[in-house]
């Protein structure tokens, strides 16, 4: 199949080839392949191009990865030292492969970021694969594969090491597996539902309960358009359902029974428990906004809150429209469309399933990350990006076949204008970066939005040279976005992709660090960063520093410990020494308590504590724990400022000495 031949006629009905055909494969000769390979390669230099300028990228994740190289048991748990003092606040996946690549390339930025890189062209040649499948054609799936890998949160995202790279991976393998089992002719439809529900699954395992928001989705176009019984397809959705608790519950299981004692403490909970964590901390606390321990909540509503402003506007707001909002009503524009030009197609069309799976996916990703008041990042919505992407190929290439339609005709015309009008707006936010560029996007655009209504009355080749002007101003704003943001080392917990400005998030940690700068350290664009760190970046020890916490390690379980992990992170991965994060991440976990951190200094297991750092206890409702601890630490031993950090030796209680 050429690319020339790959399009159908206006006339033809869409779901001919998607109902009654095989779907097309992949030949050597076939212009096609070529450029599923230039797209796979563009890819790859995208997301791989400068990747170790971002040095530890989020050293909390980073950290525990370290910690999983060293020791089995902080693999298996995800914990942020080798120590197993405690784990990080999510279930323990997307840890697994860097842990790997640290234990086979040595601790490096290279070797924690280059999986998520290879996770993100896998992700852009699968969504290509699968749009093809249901499509028939190469070139929607092609166009929704350079979407996808344009996408700006996707760009940052896939160059960093937050779960979310992984997480993407696994839902667009779900979904792939979920159309398949959907397709007429699969003989043994169970075995990809069984499929689809482990990658879901393992999604759990990877960032929680976020994983189960395309569960709507995949279940209702199974039943819609499957091709067995009605009673056997809820029969199959049963066994796909099992088999995703199976494959999510048996962790859970075995941490939750695991004796307390020799594990480490659950990041994120206020009882040490893995139900409290995924039910609370990241369940539906992230909805409420009640988080206990938090730094927190959002307030919802019109008024907004500390995460952002809540409603129907927030994923085009200052914060996230840069990130992913590109094409997002577009989108939604093209599923309606799409939707209306298949109403007609049998029930098995492929071609409308797969608008079904991505569309639903998209509204109830969109709607969820538009109400919740909890905890919100931007970087949440490359969840959104496969649908997006989806929907755009789809619903382009449908467009294109029925060209000949006025409802077509005007829909194209619309898409491209309102694309190209919302870039213009987007572009404005940065009005420093590449300013002419939003002023060409909309002429351009506008200019080609008149003339796609006209396709059908032009040669063929006109045609497409026209729409290829039209998707060329429709990418042109997210691909300079994407382009930026590869240029732009990230680190801290919250990095932001595009130019330096996109985002209107105010907290610390704003995700863009100096050029050349040191592993994990510099100055963060969001906040501060370096020195002790803070809560939301990693700290920057001197090599003063780190040669203290290096000697004499041996004799120490702990070398140190810092309020924050954050903080702790910093000193663990410049010495690759257990460092214990005292409180987790905000500081405001109950581990240790202030009797089991006396009970470890007075068996001789913590060296030092680093001052500075994390909040400390007591963010809503937390526990105080860690900031009795450093008030204790603080009347008790003596100190020593090393390269302007304040270092307390635990070895020298002030009774014996006197502070330095």
């Amino acid at each position: 199949m050429s690319l020339a031949t790959d399009v159908r006629p206006a006339s033809t009905p869409s779901s001919t080839p998607a109902t009654s055909a095989d779907p097309p494969r992949w030949r050597s000769a076939d212009p096609a392949r070529a450029a599923l390979v230039a797209l796979l390669v563009g890819t790859g230099v995208l997301y791989l191009w400068g990747l170790g300028e971002s040095g530890w990228a989020n050293s909390f994740y980073s950290a525990a990865a370290q910690a999983g190289s060293e020791s089995w048991t902080a693999f298996f748990f995800g914990s942020s030292d080798a120590a197993n003092s405690i784990t990080v606040d999510k279930t323990p996946l997307s840890l697994w492969p860097m842990a790997l690549s640290v234990k086979l390339f040595g601790l490096s930025s290279w070797s924690l970021l280059v999986p998520q890189a290879l996770m993100g062209v896998g992700t852009v040649w699968l969504l290509t694969a699968t749009v093809r499948r249901t499509t028939g054609s190469a070139v929607a799936g092609l166009l929704a594969g350079l979407t996808m890998a344009v996408t700006p949160v996707a760009v940052l995202m896939f160059r960093f090491n937050n779960p979310d790279a992984l997480l993407t991976l696994l839902l667009v393998g779900a979904a792939a597996a979920t159309l398949r089992a959907a397709e007429e002719k699969t003989t043994h439809p169970v075995r990809w539902l069984s499929l689809a529900g482990a990658l879901v699954g393992l999604a759990f395992l990877t960032k929680m309960l976020q994983a189960f928001l395309v569960l709507p989705a995949l279940g209702l176009v199974y039943l819609l358009v499957a091709s067995a019984p009605l009673l056997k397809r809820f029969g199959h959705l049963l066994v796909g359902f099992v088999v995703m608790l199976v494959t999510a519950g048996w962790w859970v299981a075995a941490v939750s029974l695991w004796p307390a004692s020799s594990r480490p403490y659950i990041g994120g909970s206020q009882e040490n428990s893995i139900l409290e964590l995924t039910l609370g901390y990241n369940g539906l606390g992230r909805l409420t906004g009640d988080e206990v321990g938090s730094v927190g909540g959002g307030a919802g509503g019109a008024g907004g809150g500390m995460w952002g402003q809540t409603g129907l506007g927030r994923l085009l707001d200052s914060e996230n429209g840069g990130q992913i909002g590109w094409l997002l009503p577009t989108a939604l524009l093209l599923l309606v469309a799409g939707l209306w030009l298949t109403r007609r197609a049998p029930r098995t069309d492929r071609t409308r399933a797969a608008l079904v799976l991505w569309g639903g996916w998209l509204v109830v990703t969109a709607a969820t990350f538009s109400f919740m008041a909890g905890i919100f990042h931007a970087y949440y919505s490359v969840a959104l990006a496969p649908a997006v992407a989806a929907l755009i190929g789809i619903g382009g290439w449908l467009l294109w076949t029925r060209r000949d339609s006025l409802v077509a005709g005007f829909v194209a015309t619309t898409a491209v204008a309102l694309t190209s009008v919302l870039a213009f707006f987007l572009l404005g936010r940065t009005p420093d970066f590449v300013p002419w560029l939003r002023w060409a996007v909309l002429v351009v655009g506008l200019v080609a939005a008149l003339l796609v209504a006209g396709l059908s009355l032009m040669p063929r080749r006109v045609a497409a040279a026209v729409a290829v002007v039209a998707l060329l101003a429709s990418l042109a704003g997210p691909g300079a976005y994407a382009v930026e943001t590869a240029a732009t080392p990230h680190t801290g917990s919250i990095p932001t992709a595009g130019p330096s400005g996109s985002s209107g998030f105010g907290a610390p940690g704003g995700g863009q660090a100096p050029a050349g700068g040191p592993p994990g350290g510099g100055t963060q664009t969001g906040g501060p960063g370096g020195g002790a760190g803070s809560l939301l970046n990693g700290s920057d020890p001197s090599a003063e520093l780190t040669t203290l916490l290096q000697a004499d390690a041996s004799s120490y379980t702990w070398v140190a410990a810092a309020v924050g992990s954050n903080s702790a992170a910093g000193y663990q991965l410049a010495s690759e020494e257990p460092v214990m994060a005292v409180g987790g991440f905000n500081g405001s976990d109950p581990s240790p308590t202030l009797d089991e951190f006396q009970a470890y200094v007075d068996a001789g297991e913590i060296h030092y504590f680093i001052g500075g750092g994390g909040l400390g206890g007591g963010q809503m409702g937390g526990s105080e724990s860690s900031s009795e601890i450093a008030t204790w630490v603080a009347e008790s031993f003596a100190t020593v400022t090393v390269d302007g950090t304040t270092v307390y030796d635990l070895t020298r209680p002030l009774a014996a000495g006197s502070a330095t």
